[in-house]
């Protein structure tokens, strides 16, 4: 019987190692990516998109490039719209739905799925943490010690005003509105 890796364990919200070489280099990968995507300067929709994509490990192929500089850019108007910086952990486990907008300096712990539905408005410094872990010191041994997860789900058209965060498991409905500086528990 084989045993399950670490990153499985971590996608399944279980007691998991992220010290190990696998996830290392996923996070070194993601944090590459971050940094071609927030130092991109005046650059065209499509190569904001292809760098979001590199950060998310999306390999749905980009349309077929238009003539002109407006045709191209309009392939990609329900796209996420995403204001550097931005900083994960992973970003395989981001999933934003159409039209979703999300301001500067928001930070993405995804250990486990982190969604955002369709339209979904951010506000700066917006904070998702699907990671965390145990509560008793001895167990959680710094690096050495395991880590869990608990999934997020943020549901269409939604808006998180500047400086929200959200923790570990808690699932927004469809349409809320979360006040400036809230601390979303459940």
């Amino acid at each position: 019987m084989d045993h399950p890796t670490e990153r499985e364990k971590m996608l399944r919200g279980e007691l998991y190692r992220a010290f190990t070489p696998d996830l290392i280099a996923a996070r070194s990968r993601c944090s590459r990516a971050c940094r071609r995507f927030n130092s991109m300067e005046e650059v065209s929709r499509r190569r904001q998109v292809e760098l979001w994509k590199d950060i998310t490990e999306d390999t749905t192929p980009l349309p077929p490039m238009q003539e002109s500089p407006e045709e191209d850019d309009a392939l990609f108007e329900n796209e996420p719209w995403v204001e550097p910086p931005i900083r994960m952990d992973y970003g395989f486990n981001v999933k934003l739905g159409e039209g979703v907008f999300i301001n500067h300096n928001c930070v993405i712990i995804d250990t486990c799925v982190v969604s955002i539905g369709a339209r979904t408005l951010f506000g700066p410094n917006v904070h998702l943490y699907s990671g965390t872990h145990p509560l008793d010191p001895a167990l959680r041994n710094g690096t050495k010690g395991p880590e869990t997860g608990k999934e997020i789900h943020i549901g269409e058209d939604c808006w998180l005003a500047g400086n929200v965060t959200v923790l570990p498991g808690v699932t927004i409905g469809k349409g809320a509105v979360i006040g400036a500086g809230s601390v979303v528990t459940k």
